[in-house]
């Protein structure tokens, strides 16, 4: 009996401490669910930020089963926006020996291709015979900056791919289209002017010409010409010049060669050129315009680099031929050589052009084609010159009638004297006077109504007006 007494009284000790122990897990499990926070995120346990927008934190906060409780709430851990990866941010609890952690993982990504851009057209047309010559390319990209090195290039036909892959395998391709074609012509230049003059009975020296080919280069040597000039005999003649490329293609260009006779005493009978030299003058010329213009009369002024341009546009835009004489008017400078005198040619030729906006053709050499003074700077310059400037398209004249005005007279009675008592109305007459010269100014209007009253005509120098010229003594 007393023995049964102890194993009842065991027993119930250890229900009894059971008990207690469910008790106590049981109050354990209480406190834990009911009572002890939780940690909850604002936003997303795994957030996902375009570079190169910035995270920003957006904290957590403490909540049981009865609602949110305030409590001290500890982060760790920092995102760089500026820097591509996966970034985790710890928030951590801590009340006694209970312990709360979560964790927000945050990935910078960046989704954006890279640019790419193609030097020069995307489509090309290449010539057969040539391969295309890479003109280059960039490629930048919003996080890695500059990746042209990255760039691949292949070829897919006969186009060109590219293709650039920045680090977060982000891709960009660019396709540049290629045509192996020849879509232009050869190109013919001549040289000298298309239409060029020739004295009858003299050689005519072809001044020659160039070919270019876009795809085949100089072909020059290729060119074949065909026609011919006669020049002994009087009139217009065609030269033509042809090329073809190795695509096939042909280009023509033809020059007219006029052959101009060596007597000009049958031409312009009765008329009368007035032509006046190294001006213009911003007094006389003016006034000499002013005569012109009053009776109707066209003449020629072979000017210089001297006066005013202004003058030079009056006359040309009251229907005066502007004539190229020279430059500086310096025998030295001008007839040195062959070079020298078209250098000098030339710059007097711009100023023209810049103010007239026309090329004139038409000249008159300083001293006239018969000077003397030429063989002092170089002998037989004036037969090379005579020659060349025809072949060069220049059309020159010289003078049947002078007016003295450059030397021999100050008088303008005499001015008047020299040039009326030498007009024939058996030939062209080509009057030289100076537009410098007062006395010339003074005598115009006289010589003009000479003219007019005994029948004669007054025209301007043009290109299709036969020639006086002097003979060469050089």
């Amino acid at each position: 009996m007393k023995e049964k007494r102890k194993v009842l009284q065991h027993k119930w000790w250890i229900w009894f401490g059971g008990g207690a122990l469910l008790l106590l897990l049981a109050l354990f499990l209480l406190y834990y669910f009911l009572f002890l926070p939780h940690i909850y995120l604002n936003g997303s346990k795994k957030e996902t930020i375009l570079y190169p927008n910035t995270y920003e934190e957006q904290g957590a906060y403490l909540k049981n089963v009865f609602g949110k409780i305030e409590g001290n709430i500890t982060i760790d851990g920092t995102v760089n926006s500026s820097k591509i990866g996966n970034y985790t941010i710890t928030y951590s609890y801590r009340q006694g020996l209970f312990h709360r952690k979560v964790e927000r993982i945050v990935s910078i990504t960046d989704n954006e291709a890279p640019q790419l851009i193609l030097n020069g057209e995307l489509k090309q047309t290449v010539c057969p015979n040539k391969q295309y010559v890479e003109e280059g390319y960039t490629a930048t990209d919003n996080y890695d900056g500059d990746i042209t090195n990255s760039v691949q290039v292949k070829t897919q036909g006969p186009n060109m791919i590219y293709e650039v892959e920045d680090s977060s395998s982000n891709k960009t391709t660019a396709i540049r289209e290629i045509t192996y074609a020849d879509t232009e012509e050869p190109t013919i230049t001549l040289k000298g002017s298309t239409t060029t003059y020739v004295l009858e009975g003299a050689t005519y020296q072809e001044p020659g010409y160039t070919a270019t080919d876009n795809c085949d280069g100089d072909i020059t040597s290729t060119v074949t010409t065909s026609g011919e000039v006669n020049t002994n005999r009087v009139g217009t003649y065609t030269l033509t010049y042809e090329v073809t490329d190795s695509s096939g293609k042909t280009a023509t260009v033809k020059r007219n060669v006029k052959v101009i006779s060596q007597n000009e005493s049958g031409a312009g009978k009765g008329v009368i050129y007035l032509t006046f030299d190294d001006g213009p003058h911003a007094t006389y010329t003016a006034q000499i315009l002013d005569i012109l213009k009053k009776y109707n009369v066209k003449a020629t002024f072979f000017v210089t680099k001297a006066g005013p341009d202004s003058l030079i546009k009056r006359a040309y835009d009251e229907g005066h031929t502007i004539g190229l004489h020279t430059w500086t008017h310096q025998y030295q400078t001008v007839y040195k050589s062959v070079e020298s005198y078209f250098q000098d040619l030339a710059q007097i030729s711009d100023r023209v052009k810049r103010i007239t906006g026309e090329e004139s053709k038409i000249i008159r050499f300083p001293g006239g084609s018969s000077n003397t003074i030429s063989k002092k700077y170089q002998v037989g310059i004036m037969t090379t010159l005579t020659n060349e400037v025809l072949n060069r398209g220049y059309h020159y004249f010289d003078w049947n009638i002078s007016a003295g005005d450059a030397g021999e007279t100050t008088d303008p009675q005499v001015v008047y004297r020299n040039i009326t008592k030498n007009l024939s109305k058996n030939r062209s007459n080509v009057v030289l006077c100076h537009d410098i010269k007062s006395w010339t100014a003074s005598a115009l209007e006289s010589v003009i109504q000479y003219g007019l009253a005994n029948g004669y005509t007054f025209q301007k120098i043009t290109m299709e007006t036969p020639m006086v010229r002097q003979h060469v003594n050089n």
